[in-house]
């Protein structure tokens, strides 16, 4: 097996892989989409296109659709979207069998006269085919052979519609089927969504009180997952509404490694998909850069957290496949060397940093912050965090005048995780190289001990002052092996300490003690979910179990306000409030908040072994997994 192998067999079927709109199916690889549209007759509008957590216009005009994400299986065996718009409360839910792919749209709620559904039909990314209504049929015709969609509605005609394209009309009076293939009447469509509903309800059952947990966590994974015809390939970016607006995707380093080991609890194709593809936005100078863009454009300047090895790390640990490993290696080494290069400061501590690039598109991300303090921020991946407020950059070096905690930490964990990974396919000739690299970065961690705070703090390289402006990157610290019994016990004050971290919404980006706590305003000490997951996983090898246990109870408690009330999964929240909503750069729909259910899954006993060195489990299998119960090494 080869990922090439992988992503030929991967790319087939039917998707919801159209990355404008959530209510559009594909069928690959021939790419033939029918894309679910409606007109309302209270004022005449017309929605083609439906999205998670889209904001009004401009002018306000157009109604906006609310979307309301439900169950997406991996498998695509189930699916269910709702939305309102305009008065009305519509629910769409999707199947497939044999190749095939079944539709209900079912009206909650209508206007006074019903509304019209409408049923695009139409070839994807230039793939070559034609489409043609017959008979109340739509029939797309390609090299493949043809493809047929009834519908069991009640044709209706409305020449005002803005279709370019063959489609069905049909009057939104009742449900209504749709499927391919073979014709159902309404009430066969009805029992296989009710199956299929209950088939997928039965398999995340096996998460017990977790449930809600693991469906949302694959529900915003799948929801977001699109098919790039660039360069043909399945990529989860962070949501659809930073990708339709960076030219068709958007993928970010550490946002898309997180999304490959969220994926590898349901699926093995996906996990691979997300690891190798981010992998393979590797720059010519070995790092991968901060952001990619459909454009071409990358950050030529800057990467971001390297936790790639690690994510890979997680993801072998479940399918202990060797090959994808080997397939990705080298490059994660690259990565690794990379940062030791050019971020590695001569005590072994590690800082942000930015290169001096050309201008080559005009973006303002080649020029705001490039070579600059706010450049080096960015590639922290904490953009305007108040910890390097004040830092000055180092033009000669291209990095911030500090030795960071957070980075620091993290790459141990990138030395630690690779050396593991090398053991696996037969690179022991890199252990030593990159033993000398984690003892170095660890020696250098050792050197910003504060032992009159009792905490790991970043250290100005100019002054040589510590910074008590503390994040939770500064609990990164605990990847090191070699922090004591008694530091770790320290550590822990400063998580319970309700003036540093400590409260009913955590852990907050800042301290709540940091003038800049009040601003709430992005990493201005709002919550972000990758630092409670990655603060977490560095509490896994140590002796402090309360704090992992507690972590785990703050996020899922965190995660499940804003999904039961509005199923969101934010970029960021409150600390104050623990609300998503109420700032406007928070992403409604955006998978990384999902790590607070990764969280709570762990610490259920559902992904044992979280962090702890390979040696100490087996192959897992999920629920749900080949019809079996937890992984054979551990769990409740």
């Amino acid at each position: 097996m080869n990922y090439s192998s992988l992503k030929n067999k991967y790319i087939s079927g039917w998707h919801t892989w159209n990355v404008r709109s959530v209510l559009s199916y594909v069928h690959m690889p021939n790419g033939f989409s029918i894309n679910i549209a409606f007109k309302e007759y209270r004022e005449g509008h017309y929605l083609k296109e439906t999205l998670v957590g889209r904001f009004a216009n401009e002018y306000g005009r157009e109604p906006v659709e609310t979307a309301f994400p439900g169950m997406h299986a991996a498998d695509e065996s189930y699916t269910e979207m709702s939305l309102t718009w305009c008065g009305m409360e519509i629910r769409v839910e999707s199947s497939v069998a044999d190749d095939g792919l079944v539709l209900l749209v079912t009206p909650i709620k209508n206007q006074l006269r019903p509304a019209m559904l409408i049923l695009e039909g139409g070839y994807l990314w230039g793939r070559t085919g034609w489409v043609e209504q017959s008979d109340q049929a739509l029939i797309g015709h390609d090299a493949t052979g043809k493809t047929c969609v009834y519908t069991t509605g009640q044709p209706v005609v409305d020449n005002n519609i803005p279709v370019q394209t063959a489609f069905l009309s049909v009057e939104l009076n009742r449900p209504v089927a749709f499927s391919t293939g073979k014709k159902y009447s309404l009430k066969e469509a009805q029992k296989l969504i009710a199956e299929s509903r209950a088939a997928h309800s039965a398999r995340t059952a096996a998460y017990g009180e977790m449930q809600p947990m693991y469906e949302a966590m694959e529900a915003a994974l799948m929801w977001d997952t699109i098919y790039d015809p660039k360069h043909d390939r399945v990529i989860s970016p962070v949501s659809r509404l930073w990708s339709i607006g960076s030219g068709g995707y958007v993928l970010f380093c550490w946002d898309n490694f997180f999304a490959g080991f969220m994926a590898s609890i349901s699926s093995k194709e996906l996990a691979y998909s997300n690891l190798y593809e981010i992998l393979n936005e590797q720059t010519g100078d070995g790092f991968v850069p901060n952001f990619a863009y459909a454009t071409g454009q990358v950050s030529a300047d800057r990467s971001q957290p390297p936790i790639g090895s690690a994510m890979l790390l997680e993801t072998y640990r479940i399918y202990r496949d060797k090959w994808i490993v080997a397939e990705m290696y080298e490059k994660l080494l690259r990565w690794n060397r990379w940062f030791a290069e050019h971020r590695m400061n001569p005590s072994g501590a590690l800082c942000w940093g930015s290169e001096k690039i050309p201008v080559l598109y005009g973006n303002r991300w080649e020029k705001d912050g490039v070579h600059d303090r706010f450049g080096a921020s960015l590639e922290s991946g904490l953009d305007n965090s108040p910890m390097y407020d004040d830092i000055p950059f180092n033009k000669n070096t291209n990095r911030l005048e500090l030795e960071d905690v957070g980075l620091t930490g993290l790459y141990i964990l990138d030395c630690r995780s690779l050396i593991e990974l090398a053991a696996e396919i037969g690179k022991e000739k890199d252990i030593p190289e990159l033993t000398q690299r984690m003892n170095a970065a660890s020696n250098g961690l050792e050197g910003l001990w504060d032992e009159e705070f009792g905490f790991y703090c970043n250290r100005r390289t100019d002054t040589g002052e510590f910074s008590h402006r503390i994040s939770p990157t500064n609990f990164y610290a605990l990847f090191s092996p070699n922090v004591s019994v008694q530091r770790q016990k320290r550590i822990a004050l400063h998580y319970f300490n309700t003036e540093e971290f400590y409260g009913m919404w955590m852990l907050p980006s800042i301290a709540r003690n940091d003038p800049a706590f009040t601003d709430q305003d992005y990493w201005r000490g709002r919550i972000w979910a990758p630092l409670n997951f990655l603060t977490y996983l560095a509490l896994t090898r140590t002796c402090l179990a309360d704090v992992r246990h507690d972590l785990a109870e703050k996020s899922e408690k965190l995660f499940l306000k804003e999904w039961t009330e509005h199923r969101h999964v934010h970029e960021n929240y409150c600390a104050i409030t623990g609300e998503g909503c109420n700032s406007d750069n928070s992403d409604k729909f955006y998978h990384w908040g999902a790590l607070l259910c990764v969280i709570a899954l762990a610490e259920a006993g559902y992904i044992p072994n979280l962090g702890m060195p390979l040696n100490t489990s087996s192959k897992q299998v999920f629920p749900g997994q080949n019809g079996e119960g937890k992984s054979e090494s551990g769990g409740k």
